[in-house]
C-alpha cells in the first residue's frame, strides 16, 4: 500500500474518534449473527505468545443480567442492555494444555498479567467493532466487586475471572451524551523519551475544561474536576482484598 501524508477516514477511526460511553439503549435486540461476527472479529486481537488467555461469556438471560447488575452496584444498564459480555482472563485452558503433556502450568504474576492484558485487548477490540456498526457500549469494571460471585453466576472454572463486563445495545440517540474532554495530548503522548516537565499547568487547564463539561450537564463539581476527583477517589486503596480473592480463584502473583 503506498504511503501518504494524510489518513483517509475509516469506520474504525470514526468509531474511535467519536467514542462516548453509552448507558441508554433502545429496546431493539441485537441478532445472534451480529454478536457472533463481532466476537470473532475481536478474537483476532493480539495475544501474547499466542496464549489466547481470555474467554468471552455472552449473557442474554434477563434474570442473570439483573443479578449481575446488582453485583455491579445496581447499574441499571447491565440489566437493560440486550447483550452483556463478561470479558474474562483465562488460564484454565493453559493448565489443561500443560496437563495434556504431563506438565504443570508454572503460574506467576507474569501469566496473570498476560491473561488480564489479553482480556483487556479483546474486550477493547469488541467494543470498537461494535461501535463501528453503530452499537453503543459501556465497560463495567465493578464486575470485580465480587469476583467469586460473578464467577459463580457465570459458571467460571478455577483459573478464570471477569476482568470487566461490556454492555452492548443500540444507542438511544435522544440520550446520547456529549463527548467528555480527554487529558491534553501533551501529557499522554511522548516522543523518544518521557517528558518530566511539570504537568501542573496542563492539569489545571484540564480541570477547567472538564468543569465546563460537567456544568453543562448540571453537575456542579468543584473546579478541580479531574485532579480533585482523582485525589479523592484514589487516595485510599481500591479493592485491597482483590489479590487474595484472585489467588483463591486460581491466579498467582508470585
Amino acid at each position: 500500500m503506498p504511503q501518504t501524508d494524510t489518513v483517509t477516514s475509516t469506520p474504525t477511526l470514526e468509531a474511535l474518534f467519536n467514542h462516548v460511553t453509552i448507558r441508554n439503549f433502545t429496546k431493539e435486540d441485537i441478532s445472534p449473527s451480529v454478536i457472533t461476527t463481532l466476537l470473532n472479529a475481536a478474537r483476532r486481537s493480539p495475544t501474547s505468545s499466542n496464549m489466547q488467555a481470555y474467554s468471552l461469556v455472552v449473557v442474554r438471560d434477563q434474570e442473570k443480567k439483573a443479578k449481575l447488575a446488582e453485583l455491579a452496584g445496581d447499574q441499571r444498564h447491565v440489566a437493560e442492555c440486550p447483550v452483556f459480555i463478561a470479558v474474562c482472563a483465562d488460564v484454565y485452558r493453559l493448565k489443561k494444555a500443560a496437563e495434556m503433556h504431563g506438565k504443570t502450568l508454572a503460574q506467576n504474576t507474569e501469566n496473570t498479567m498476560i491473561a488480564t492484558i489479553d482480556a483487556a485487548l479483546v474486550g477493547m477490540s469488541l467494543s470498537t467493532a461494535a461501535e463501528s456498526i453503530g452499537l453503543g457500549a459501556v465497560m463495567i469494571g465493578s464486575m470485580r466487586n465480587d469476583p467469586e460471585l460473578a464467577g459463580k453466576l457465570l459458571g467460571l472454572p478455577k483459573g478464570v475471572y471477569v476482568v470487566y463486563g461490556l454492555c452492548l445495545g443500540w444507542p438511544d440517540e435522544d440520550l446520547r451524551p456529549a463527548q467528555k474532554p480527554r487529558l491534553p495530548e501533551e501529557l499522554v503522548i511522548h516522543y523518544e523519551h518521557y517528558s518530566t516537565e511539570d504537568p501542573t499547568p496542563l492539569l489545571k487547564q484540564h480541570d477547567a475544561d472538564l468543569a465546563i463539561h460537567y456544568n453543562k450537564l448540571g453537575r456542579n463539581l468543584h473546579q478541580s474536576a479531574w485532579t480533585g476527583v482523582m485525589a479523592d477517589k484514589f487516595s485510599t486503596p481500591k479493592r485491597p482484598w482483590l489479590r487474595a480473592v484472585l489467588e483463591k480463584m486460581g491466579f498467582s502473583f508470585e
